[in-house]
């Protein structure tokens, strides 16, 4: 059975032409409202945290007044904050793009073949429920503690979300999308370019996004056990100074850092994803 391409492709309409249109013209009128109705919530929470330090009903000791954890962060800034935020940054870097590589790699693969999956899935399920600390003994043995102990526990905290979500990805592609492709004659080569990884692409970005949240994660795990530079090691001299101000400015640099990275990725997906009609669409 012979099909012809152009019956695949359906004339649009001038209504369906103008929809991209009036969808583009929304989010750009709703863009700028989005910034600021994000920052509500940590205005409050900030304005909340001062009055109650400095009503007394939270001790200062415990739970510094925001005001106080921005006067830390200055502070740090003159004493070589960056080298610490550099430090962790690099490694985040370098380990979710090691991890991450592995995972699109075989994630793919074993969402394309059935073998794979039998024999792989099952031993990649089991590691995935390994806590991040668990790994820490084990990679302090083989690799000490310079940067590869901590940039391979980087790499597997990054590695299973994306395995997840690329192996899942090419798992659930339409089946009819595949049979179509195949009686138009696509090879195995434009079968994977251009039908199964752009319908994998949701699934995939959302893996990528997921694998380097947990990138951020698996780095204070690292440098909290080793480390005499990063973010992980300003949560621990805060812990072992007893100082509260250090501790909280280091995680508000973390949750900057990782929200700073996630929109990257935001930015990144929705660009490569315009061309879905979904209900983010909406006006």
């Amino acid at each position: 059975m012979s099909v012809n391409p152009e019956v695949l492709f359906v004339q649009p309409t001038p209504a369906a032409e103008a929809a991209p249109g009036r969808r583009a013209e929304a989010r750009e009128s709703a863009a700028p409202l989005r910034p600021w109705w994000g920052l509500v919530l940590p205005a409050l929470v900030l304005l909340g945290g001062e009055l109650a330090v400095r009503l007394g009903w939270i001790s200062a000791h415990l739970l510094p007044a925001p005001s106080d954890v921005a006067r830390t962060l200055v502070g740090l800034g003159a004493e070589g904050l960056t080298a610490h935020v550099l430090a962790s940054t690099v490694r985040v870097a370098v380990g979710f793009a090691l991890g991450a590589s592995a995972a699109l790699l075989i994630g793919a693969w074993v969402g394309l073949s059935r073998r794979a999956e039998a024999v792989l899935d099952p031993s990649f399920q089991a590691l995935r429920a390994i806590p991040s600390l668990a790994w820490v003994p084990l990679l302090l043995l083989w690799l000490g503690i310079d940067e590869a102990s901590k940039i391979v526990l980087i790499a597997i905290g990054a590695f299973f979300p994306v395995y997840m979500g690329v192996s899942s990805g090419f798992r659930d592609v339409d089946r009819k999308l595949v049979e179509v492709a195949q009686m138009v004659g696509l090879g195995p080569v434009a079968m994977v370019r251009r039908v199964l990884f752009p319908a994998a692409l949701p699934p995939v970005l959302t893996g990528l996004r997921n694998g380097l949240s947990l990138a951020w994660m698996f780095m204070v795990a690292a440098e909290l056990i080793a480390a005499t530079k990063g973010l992980g090691y300003l949560l621990t001299d805060g812990r072992e100074t007893s100082r509260a101000d250090i501790v909280l400015a280091a995680i508000v640099l973390l949750a900057i850092l990782g929200q700073l990275s996630d929109t990257v990725m935001q930015q990144l997906e929705t660009r490569l994803l315009r061309w879905r009609d979904t209900h983010d669409s909406r006006a």
